[in-house]
C-alpha cells in the first residue's frame, strides 16, 4: 500500500489553500467541515483535489470515508446538529444520485446545501 507522501499532491496540503469559490460563503467549522466532504465527494465518485489521481481506488474508497467522518466528527464536536444532519442528508443524496447517473442532480444538492449551510 502507498505511503500518504506519495499519494497527496506536492503543490497542494489538504485544505491549506484558499477555499473553492463555491465555499467562501462558509466560515469556521463549517468552512472546514465542507472542504473535507467534498474532497471526500470527490475521491468517491470525480477526481480529487488534493490526493493523486494514481491513488489505489481501494485507499481512495477509504480515504474518502475518513474525510466524511473527520467532517461529520469536527460538526458535532461543535455541536453544530443541523449542519451535521443537512451534511448526512446531503452525503445520502450524493450517493444515490451518483448510482442512479444523475451527477448533476448531485451538483445540484451541494449548492443547495450550500445555500443552507451558510444562512
Amino acid at each position: 500500500m502507498s505511503g500518504l507522501r506519495e499519494v497527496v499532491h506536492e503543490s497542494l496540503q489538504p485544505f491549506a489553500r484558499e477555499a473553492a469559490p463555491k465555499f467562501r460563503e462558509l466560515s469556521g467549522h463549517r468552512a472546514f467541515t465542507v472542504e473535507a466532504v467534498y474532497e471526500a465527494f470527490l475521491m468517491h465518485y470525480r477526481e480529487p483535489r488534493s490526493f493523486a489521481q494514481t491513488m489505489d481506488p481501494d485507499l481512495r474508497l477509504l480515504a474518502g470515508d475518513s474525510l466524511y467522518a473527520i467532517g461529520l466528527e469536527r460538526l458535532a464536536e461543535n455541536g453544530d446538529l443541523a449542519a451535521v444532519a443537512e451534511l448526512a442528508d446531503l452525503i445520502s443524496a450524493c450517493a444515490q444520485a451518483e448510482a442512479e447517473g444523475r451527477p448533476g442532480d448531485a451538483e445540484a444538492r451541494w449548492e443547495a446545501a450550500i445555500q443552507a449551510l451558510s444562512a
